[in-house]
């Protein structure tokens, strides 16, 4: 609770940021695509059914609003974790330990950034909504056959970074929490995820294909 408490209060001084220090044009009206890697870290009593595990990603749109200094953040997390089984799957015969589970988890968040000539700092929070894959084990003909047990589940996101801009790419990272809102093996699952990467200019791409479809971009 405490780590949660810091994380918004973080957070929450990047939104409150007065206005910047100059025109943002490294963001006006652009659109990125940002792709990371990093590792997940489960927190509290989600330490009992998950432990870290190498390597998570992530892949998703900077989409800057009319005002540069707001963004829309649609992005697909897919964070990889060890995986101990606590109550038996009346479906299986086997519980799994040191097994490997994913969450493919899609956030649709909004947030701000603030500009400081080459450098971006930015904060966001936005609902998650995803796929949860556990693994299952049954003996069968004295082979041990495993399988999948696929579950939706709703979330909650909110996170923060930086970016700094070289010529033609950024270089970026950022900290998040996600709380899971539906529990597995009963217990409440929240973890932190940090990733780092690159994120690249495809507003001409963008522009392309809704010119085709026949949508003007950033109609005034």
């Amino acid at each position: 609770m405490r780590i949660l408490l810091t994380f918004v209060l973080l957070c929450t001084g990047c939104f409150i940021v007065s206005a910047q220090t100059e025109a943002d044009s490294l963001h006006y009206r652009k659109i990125y695509y940002m792709g990371g890697t990093g590792l997940s870290f489960p927190l509290g009593k989600s330490k009992n059914v998950l432990g870290t595990k190498l390597f998570s990603g992530s892949a998703g749109l900077d989409i800057a609003l009319k005002d540069s200094r707001y963004f829309l953040s649609p992005t697909l997390y897919m964070l990889t974790f060890r995986y101990d089984q606590q109550h038996k799957d009346p479906k299986h015969n086997y519980m799994i330990e040191n097994g490997r589970t994913n969450f493919y988890m899609l956030s649709l968040a909004a947030g701000r950034r603030h500009q400081y000539r080459r450098l971006n700092t930015f904060a966001y929070i936005g609902p998650v909504a995803g796929l949860v894959v556990e693994p299952r084990g049954n003996v069968v003909q004295e082979k041990l056959r495993m399988s999948n047990r696929n579950s939706l589940t709703a979330a909650a996101k909110i996170g923060m970074g930086a970016d700094y801009k070289f010529p033609g790419f950024f270089i970026g990272g950022e900290i998040g929490y996600m709380y899971n809102f539906r529990k597995m093996e009963g217990t409440s699952i929240q973890f932190l995820t940090i990733m780092v990467g690159l994120k690249s200019d495809i507003t001409s791409l963008s522009e392309k294909v809704t010119g085709v479809i026949g949508i003007d971009t950033y109609k005034d």
